[in-house]
Parts: C-alpha cells; sequence; structure tokens
C-alpha cells in the first residue's frame, strides 16, 4: 500500500440502493490505481491490474466518455463493444478535467493512489497539472506510468501516435504479410497491446522497488519502443549480417516446413522445428522417403529448397480433411494446429476449459462476455468480477469515499463538472 495515503477507504462497499460489488481477492487487492487513460492500450494495462485485484477509478469525460464508447457497432446496450472489451472490473467517475473543481477531486484522488496510468500526448497531463513531478510532490510513493507514442523524450515525443503508425515504423509490417504481397497491418492493435503488457510490467518493477525504497518514480512506455522489442531473432538475425528481413507470409524466416498449409477444406498450421519432426513428419505423410531425399535431410537444406518442399507439401494435404490430417499429426507428435476463425477458436474445448471466455452481468446490455485474464496464480488468482461501467456510474460513490458530503456532490452535478 501507497506510504503517501491509504485507499482501504475506496475499495469500501457501494452507496447505498446500489449492490455491492464482489470483493477483490487477487495479488494487487490493496492497490489503488487512477486510471487517466482510454482508447486501448491504458485500458488494457488498467484492465489487466484490475483482473489482478488492483481497484481502478476510470476517469472519463462527462457526456461523452472514453472515445471507444462509441466505436461501433457493434453496440452493446449503450456503449461500443470495443469499449466493453478492455474496462471491465474498473469503476468510473466522470469528471471534467477543465473545471476547477472536478480537477481539485482527481488530484485528491491521486494523492491516495498507488499508481496513475495516462496516455496523453506528452505534456497534456502537465499542462494539466496532472502530470508525475507534480502530483508526486503530495504522493512520493507514487507509480506514474506514461504510455505514448514515442515516449517522453527523443525529437519524435510530440508527435500523435497510433497503433498502425508504430506497426510501420518499428519494422514489424515490413515482415508481415505475403513474399510477393505488400506490407500488412497485424489484425489485432499489436502495438497499443505490446505497450499495455509493457507498462504493466514496468508498474509491477516500480512497485516491487517500492518496498525497498519506499520511493515511487515514472514508467515511460512507447508503443514504438514496444513493438521494436518484439524484432527479438528478426532483429538477431539482421544483427548477425543476414540481410534486412523479408515477408514470409505464414512461414517462419529460418525453420521449414513452419507455415500454414491448404487442406481439401480448410488450411493447418504445422512447425517442424528440428530434424526428429521432420522424419516423424514424412513418414505420417505417408512419404517416408523425403526424410531421406539429399534436398530436405537437414533444416539448412530444407530452407535452400523451400519452394520445392512447399510444393510437394501442399499436394499431399490437399488430399484430406483438416480434421483428419490434425489427428494423423497429432499421434505422429508433429506440433500441428487447425487455423481457425474468431468463433471457432472461442469455442474451443482446450480454450473454454481454461476459462478463457467469462460472462458478466451488465446494467444495460445483460449477460455479457468477455475475454479473461490469461495469468493463472493458484493461491490469489486473477478474476472478472464486474462488468465494465456505464459512464459515470461510480462518480457519487468515489466522491462519497474521497469525503466530500452530499451537498458538495450536488453542487458539482449542478455545474457540470461531474456527472
Amino acid at each position: 500500500m501507497n506510504n503517501a495515503g491509504s485507499a482501504v477507504g475506496l475499495a469500501g462497499p457501494a452507496t447505498a440502493g446500489r449492490p455491492e460489488e464482489p470483493a477483490a481477492s487477487g495479488p494487487l487487492k490493496d492497490l489503488l490505481v487512477l486510471d487517466l487513460s482510454r482508447i486501448l492500450s491504458g485500458p488494457f494495462a488498467t484492465m489487466t491490474l484490475a483482473d489482478l485485484g488492483a481497484d481502478v477509478i476510470k476517469i472519463e469525460q462527462p457526456g461523452s466518455g472514453d472515445d471507444t464508447r462509441q466505436w461501433g457497432p457493434p453496440f452493446q446496450g449503450d456503449d461500443a463493444a470495443y469499449f466493453l472489451s478492455v474496462n471491465r472490473n474498473k469503476k468510473s467517475l466522470a469528471v471534467d478535467l477543465k473545471s476547477p473543481d472536478g480537477l481539485a477531486a482527481v488530484r485528491q484522488l491521486a494523492r491516495k493512489a498507488d499508481i496513475v496510468v495516462e496516455n496523453f500526448r506528452p505534456g497534456t497531463a502537465e499542462r494539466l497539472g496532472l502530470g508525475y513531478e507534480e502530483l508526486s510532490k503530495s504522493n512520493p510513493g507514487l507509480i506514474y506510468a506514461s504510455i505514448s507514442g514515442y515516449g517522453q523524450t527523443g525529437p519524435d515525443a510530440h508527435r500523435p501516435g497510433y497503433d498502425a503508425i508504430a506497426q510501420a515504423r518499428s519494422g514489424i509490417m515490413s515482415v508481415t504479410g505475403e513474399h510477393d504481397g505488400p506490407p500488412v497491418r497485424v489484425g489485432v492493435s499489436s502495438s497499443d497491446l505490446i505497450a499495455g503488457t509493457w507498462a504493466v510490467i514496468g508498474i509491477l518493477a516500480a512497485l516491487h522497488e517500492r518496498q525497498r525504497s519506499g520511493r515511487g518514480q515514472w514508467v515511460d512506455i512507447s508503443l514504438l519502443d514496444g513493438s521494436v522489442s518484439w524484432l527479438t531473432y528478426v532483429a538477431g538475425g539482421y544483427f548477425a549480417g543476414g540481410g534486412v528481413p523479408q515477408r514470409y507470409g505464414s512461414a517462419h524466416p529460418t525453420i521449414a516446413p513452419y507455415q500454414a498449409f491448404p487442406t481439401a477444406d480448410g488450411f493447418v498450421m504445422i512447425a517442424v522445428g528440428n530434424d526428429g519432426l521432420w522424419r516423424r513428419f514424412a513418414v505420417a505423410l505417408g512419404r517416408e522417403g523425403l526424410a531421406d531425399d539429399a534436398r530436405f535431410a537437414t533444416n539448412p537444406l530444407r530452407l535452400a529448397h523451400r519452394a520445392e518442399l512447399v510444393a510437394i507439401i501442399e499436394e499431399i494435404l490437399g488430399t484430406a480433411r483438416t480434421d483428419e490430417w490434425v489427428a494423423r499429426l497429432d499421434e505422429a507428435g508433429v506440433p500441428v494446429g487447425p487455423i481457425q476463425t474468431v468463433d471457432q477458436a472461442l469455442s474451443d474445448p482446450q480454450i473454454v476449459a481454461r476459462g478463457m471466455v467469462a460472462e458478466v452481468d451488465h446494467p444495460a446490455a445483460g449477460k455479457l462476455k468477455t475475454i479473461a485474464c490469461p495469468v493463472r496464480l493458484t493461491r490469489t488468482p486473477a478474476s472478472v468480477r464486474t462488468s465494465p461501467p456505464v459512464l459515470g456510474q461510480h462518480s457519487d460513490e468515489v466522491l462519497d469515499q474521497l469525503g466530500f458530503s452530499t451537498s458538495q456532490i450536488k453542487e458539482l452535478h449542478e455545474a457540470g463538472a461531474v456527472q
């Protein structure tokens, strides 16, 4: 718990007339997070903290809220499915940061917070009086995480950051897509999600250090940095003199066969990662002779003759259905999986058995399905406790627990400072 102020009061029971929310039991249950972020990178980070038990207060603009509430269709209730996907387990305080009274309320909340997360363009939080230097004066134990397109330093720090631009500049798009096709953006907003994940890692590292020093610090995360970090072995090959990495579609640049292949009714992903698996694979295909073919005996040789190898495998795999090949290759011990559509993936027995699809009750949308937290902890598990909040759903509750009187809260509403 932050030594600058207890957040226990903010995690207390709901206000009168509202059902009490399930208590958090995760490893971060004694932490208070002030969430100044919106769209995807920040909300994904704060949702992860919330899943792990933290009490997350999401600050939103009255009237409109987080931009993604309107990013539809599809909508569920009054909000877009996009917003609902990354804002569960949070409380919504709708407050106008341009209002002196509203801003004062947020600053009061920041004095009690363990963690602040924001993804404004660099300099914006400072202009609002909500930057790290200002907030840490009254809360020296504060962990303050900023997520931006290019980070807080460097010649492009001032530029607005977007997922697609980070994917483009990082080199990721240059190695994504078919060899003879144009660069392709990853099908999900990977740069945003990578940055959100790194933000959580940075926050947890800073919290651990705070146990020793008692002091907080500023966590500076950029979409571009995070995406560059994912180049790993691709960059390693370039550094080693392997030339500028190219696009290989679903294939691997240094392993073969390791890619998607068409079957009689769909596609299957096959990963033959060593020469032993290659021999098993050849037998499972019913072509034992391939294992001893001089062109394909080792991985370097298979890479050198990749085009010939792929043509042979495609011809064979096209003779049977995906499920037949999956069963045959599974039996042979060859890594294989069907290429599933999203609906197929979300009903996959393994994914269902792992509890990766959860359901909560939403006040406007009814039963709401969501993707669960993938972190598995045996004693203090992550959990999906509450639905994404309706805009301003917890404004009165949070203000009450901050010490505002009923008349003060009424005045804030009448002034339009809160919703």
